[in-house]
C-alpha cells in the first residue's frame, strides 16, 4: 500500500510532465526493508529481527481506510513489542465498528488483546502462564455465555498451516535479504499470528475447561439403557445457575465427535436449556478409549427407537421439566423424524435442518444410488468415533469412481474394486425401491398424520439435503393438513446452520437480506414454542423464502402459493444453433421428434467431474440435450417446484433421467436453478418398479424436489438440459430391466435409442 507521501510525489511528477521544458523525474522508489537472510531459518534471529522490521514498516505505513489502517497497525505494534499501543488500537477499531452498527465488534480480536495484556503483565514480572490465565479470566470470563461461545472458535487455529504460511512469507527475505512493503506487511501478519497462537493454543484447552466449569455442569460420560439391553452414549450439560427443572434440547447423531457435541450442548445450555447429546448405538462420545458396548454400528436402522427411548429417559430425570425438543442438521435431522415416528410423549418440538431422509435422498435419490455415499459408512462405522483419515482420502474415492466407471464393472462390486468390504453399502443395494427396509426408519404415509408437534425446517437452494426437507414437508402437510410445520429456505449450503450463511456460495454472491443468523432463529423459535416467547419475525407463514436476486424475503401458505401462474415451455426438437434446441411456449407438431443415442459402453469421459459452481461462466451439459428459450423482456420471478412431462419412445426397459433448469444470464453466465433426478421405472411409485415397454410411446410425469426462488433479469433465457444419466459419480442404469447394481458395460451391447417426442414440456412456476 502506498503512503500519502508517495501518492503526493506521483501527483507532482505528473504535473511536472505537463509543463513545457521540464524533464521527467525518476519514479519514486518503492520502499524496501533490509532483513537478515539467516533469520528465515533461525527462530532466535527471527525473534530479534521482527520487532525492528515492524517498527520500520510502521513509520511509513498509511492507509486511507481507517479500519484497514488500524487492523494492520495493531499487528505492527504487537510485533514491535508495543503491547499497550496494540490494545489501544484494537479498542479504537472496536469503537469505530460499533458506532457503525456492528454490535459483534465488542469482542473483535479479543484473543489478541488477551495475549497483549498477558505480555504486559509478563514484562512486569508475572510468569506467562499466570499472566495468560489472569488475562483470559478477566476478558473472556467477563463475557456472557452466548457471546463466549461465539468468540471461542477464534482461539481454534491450525498451527501447522500457520507455520507453513510463515515459511512462505519468509521466502523473499531468504532469497534477497530485503522485502518490499507488501512482502513486509505479509510477513508481519504471518509472524504475529504464529507469535500469538504458539503461546495461546497449547494453553487454551485448560483455560476453556476452567471457564466451562464456572458456567456449566457437564456430565461427559453418560450411558443410557435401551429397552432391549443396548446402551447409548450421551453427554449432558446444565446451566450452572439453574436451580429448577428445565426443558431439554436433544441432539441425536451418528457423528461421535466429542468436541462438536460438547459445543452443541454448551450452546443449548447457554440459551437456558439442558443440553443433551447422544449417539447412535455402537458409537461412543469417548471414542474407542471409552467403555463402548459391543453393539454393531448400523446407520439409520435403530436410531428412531433409541432416540425415543432417550427422550423417555430425559423426561424421568430430576433436572427435566418433562419437555424435550430436538435439533440438528443432516443425519441429526433424520433422527428427529425417526424419533417422531415412535411418538414419545415428552417430545414437544422438532427444529430440523438439511434433513436426511434415508431411501429418499440418501444413499439414493430418485431410486438412483449416489457414489458420494459409498465412502460414508467407512467414516461412521470403522470405529466408535469417526474415521477422518479414511473419509478424507479423496484421492482414494476419486480413483475408485474412475476405475469402476472406466472398467464398466457392476455397481455392487465397488468394494471389491476398492479392496475393502463395505457391508453397509451392500445392504443398501439390496433395497433399490423404497421398501419396508427404508419405510421402517422414518414416518411412512399415515404415520405423518399422527405427528402433531411444531416443526421448523431450514434448508437452502445450495443444500443437497433439501430433497429430504421437501419430502418431510410434503408428506407431513399432505397427511395432516393442519400440521404446524414451518419451512425457511434461502441461498444456504448444507452446513449453514452450523457455520453461518456464506456471503458467496458456489459462485453466487448472496443478497444482503439473506444474511440471517440461523442459530439465533433456532433458539428464538424454541423460546416461542417452549417458553411462550414471541414468534420470530421471519416466520410469517408456512413457507418463508428468500428471492435470489431481488434481495427480499417472501412468505406463502404452501408451495403452490409461491407462484400465481406458470410458464409451460416445450422441448422443441428444432435446432436453435449447432449445439442447442428451442424451448418454446407453443406445442410442436405431434410428428416432431429428436433421436438421442447413449452408448453405455463408451467410457471415454471417465475423467469428467461436475462443476462445483452453481453460477458458472459456461454450461457443462455433459452429454445432455440443451433447450434454450428466447430472452425474457421483463423481470420474472421463478418460485416453487418446476415439473413437466417427458414424452418419448425408448428401445430399452428402463432409464435414469435428469432434467436441469438453468438461467442463462445476458452476459452468458449460467445459474443452476433446480433439477430433477429419477429412475423411470419408479416414477409412479418409488416403492414398486414398473418397467418400460420398449418401442412404445411413454409419458413420464415428474416434479422436482428442489425448491428454488430467483428473480430473472430482462435478457436472461431459460435453459433446460435433458440427460440420460451416464457419469462416474452415480449408478448407471443400462436399461436391461434387471438389477441395476448387477449390470455391467457388457450389457450395453447396443446404444440406447431414445426418441424424444413433441409432447415433452416443463412447467415453471412464476410470480407475475
Amino acid at each position: 500500500m502506498k503512503s500519502s507521501i508517495f501518492r503526493l510525489a506521483a501527483l507532482l511528477a505528473l504535473l511536472a510532465l505537463s509543463l513545457p521544458g521540464v524533464a521527467r523525474p525518476a519514479e519514486p522508489a518503492t520502499p524496501a526493508f533490509a532483513f537478515p537472510r539467516e533469520a528465515a531459518s533461525d527462530d532466535a534471529l527471527l525473534a530479534k529481527a521482527m520487532p525492528a522490521l515492524a517498527r520500520d514498516v510502521a513509520r511509513i505505513y498509511r492507509d486511507e481506510d481507517p479500519d484497514r489502517d488500524r487492523v494492520t497497525r495493531f499487528r505492527l505494534q504487537m510485533v514491535a513489542d508495543d503491547m499497550a499501543g496494540s490494545v489501544a488500537t484494537i479498542h479504537a477499531l472496536r469503537r469505530t465498528r460499533m458506532d457503525a452498527g456492528d454490535a459483534s465488534a465488542a469482542t473483535l480480536y479479543l484473543q489478541y488483546e488477551i495475549f497483549a495484556m498477558a505480555k504486559i503483565a509478563e514484562t512486569a514480572g508475572t510468569p506467562l502462564d499466570s499472566a495468560l490465565r489472569d488475562a483470559f479470566g478477566m476478558l473472556y470470563g467477563a463475557l456472557d455465555d452466548r457471546t463466549a461461545l461465539r468468540v471461542q472458535p477464534s482461539f481454534d487455529v491450525g498451527m501447522p498451516r500457520a507455520l507453513d504460511d510463515l515459511r512462505k512469507a519468509l521466502a523473499p527475505a531468504a532469497e534477497r535479504g530485503r522485502l518490499d512493503l507488501p512482502e513486509a506487511l505479509a510477513l508481519v501478519r504471518r509472524y504475529q499470528f504464529v507469535q500469538v497462537f504458539s503461546e495461546l493454543s497449547p494453553r487454551a484447552p485448560a483455560l476453556f475447561a476452567e471457564d466451562d466449569a464456572r458456567r456449566y455442569r457437564i456430565e461427559r460420560d453418560v450411558w443410557i439403557a435401551m429397552p432391549d439391553g443396548a446402551r447409548i452414549s450421551a453427554m449432558v450439560v446444565h446451566p450452572a445457575a439453574a436451580k429448577d427443572p428445565l426443558p431439554t434440547l436433544l441432539g441425536f447423531t451418528i457423528y461421535a465427535n466429542p468436541d462438536w457435541l460438547l459445543a452443541d450442548a454448551k450452546t443449548v445450555a447457554a440459551h437456558g436449556y439442558v443440553g443433551v447429546v447422544a449417539v447412535t448405538r455402537g458409537k461412543s462420545i469417548a471414542g474407542d478409549a471409552g467403555v463402548a458396548p459391543a453393539e454393531p454400528i448400523a446407520p439409520f436402522e435403530h436410531d428412531g427407537a433409541d432416540a425415543a427411548a432417550t427422550i423417555g429417559w430425559i423426561a424421568r430425570q430430576p433436572w427435566s421439566d418433562g419437555r424435550v425438543g430436538m435439533y440438528g442438521g443432516s443425519y441429526n435431522s433424520f433422527t428427529q423424524w425417526a424419533a417422531a415416528k415412535h411418538r414419545p410423549p415428552a417430545l414437544k418440538a422438532l427444529m430440523t435442518s438439511a434433513s436426511a431422509a434415508p431411501g429418499i435422498d440418501v444413499p439414493m435419490q430418485g431410486n438412483v444410488f449416489m457414489n458420494f455415499m459409498y465412502s460414508w459408512p467407512f467414516y461412521t462405522t470403522n470405529n466408535r468415533s469417526l474415521d477422518d483419515d479414511a473419509y478424507g482420502d479423496q484421492a482414494r474415492w476419486d480413483a475408485l469412481n474412475r476405475r469402476w466407471y472406466a472398467d464398466g464393472g457392476a455397481y455392487r462390486d465397488m468394494d471389491r474394486i476398492d479392496g475393502t468390504p463395505n457391508p453397509v453399502f451392500r445392504r443398501w443395494l439390496q433395497h433399490p425401491g423404497y421398501d419396508a427396509y427404508w419405510q421402517a426408519m422414518i414416518p411412512y404415509r399415515d404415520e405423518f398424520a399422527e405427528i402433531d408437534i411444531p416443526v421448523l425446517a431450514t434448508t437452502g437452494y445450495f443444500d443437497g439435503g433439501r430433497v429430504g426437507v421437501q419430502y418431510y414437508f410434503d408428506e407431513h402437510t399432505r397427511r395432516n393438513p393442519r400440521a404446524d410445520h414451518t419451512l425457511v429456505i434461502g441461498p444456504f449450503g448444507h452446513l449453514a446452520m452450523q457455520t453461518g450463511v456464506a456471503r458467496n456460495i458456489e459462485g453466487y454472491d448472496v443478497d444482503p437480506a439473506a444474511m440471517v443468523d440461523l442459530q439465533a432463529l433456532r433458539y428464538a423459535w424454541f423460546d416461542h414454542v417452549l417458553r411462550g416467547g414471541p414468534k420470530p419475525e421471519l416466520l410469517r407463514d408456512r413457507i418463508n423464502y428468500q428471492v435470489m436476486g431481488a434481495d427480499v424475503w417472501k412468505h406463502a401458505p404452501s408451495v403452490a402459493a409461491m407462484a400465481n401462474g406458470s410458464l409451460r415451455l416445450y422441448l422443441q426438437p428444432e435446432k436453435r444453433d449447432a449445439t442447442t434446441h428451442r424451448l418454446v411456449a407453443t406445442a410442436p407438431p405431434k410428428s416432431a421428434s429428436l433421436v438421442q443415442r447413449i452408448d453405455f459402453a463408451d467410457r471415454s469421459d471417465a475423467d469428467w467431474t461436475p462443476s462445483p459452481l452453481s453460477l458458472a461462466p459456461t454450461l457443462d451439459a455433459h452429454g445432455g440435450l440443451v433447450f434454450v428459450s428466447d430472452p425474457i423482456d421483463a423481470p420474472t420471478e421463478i418460485s416453487g417446484l418446476f415439473s413437466g412431462v417427458l414424452d418419448f419412445v425408448v428401445d430399452k426397459r428402463d432409464l435414469d433421467v435428469t432434467v436441469e433448469l438453468h438461467e442463462r444470464m445476458a452476459d452468458g453466465r449460467h445459474f443452476s436453478l433446480s433439477h430433477h433426478l429419477g429412475r423411470a421405472s419408479y416414477a409412479r411409485d418409488r416403492s414398486r418398479r414398473e418397467l418400460l415397454r420398449p418401442g412404445e410411446r411413454q409419458r413420464l410425469a415428474f416434479r422436482s424436489e428442489r425448491l428454488t426462488s430467483r428473480m430473472l433479469e430482462p435478457g436472461s433465457r431459460l435453459v433446460v438440459v435433458l440427460r440420460v444419466n451416464k457419469q462416474p459419480d452415480m449408478q448407471i442404469n443400462h436399461g436391461t430391466g434387471g438389477d441395476v447394481s448387477s449390470e455391467t458395460a457388457a450389457d450395453a451391447d447396443t446404444p440406447m435409442r431414445v426418441e424424444w417426442l413433441g409432447g415433452s414440456y416443463v412447467e415453471i412456476p412464476v410470480w407475475r
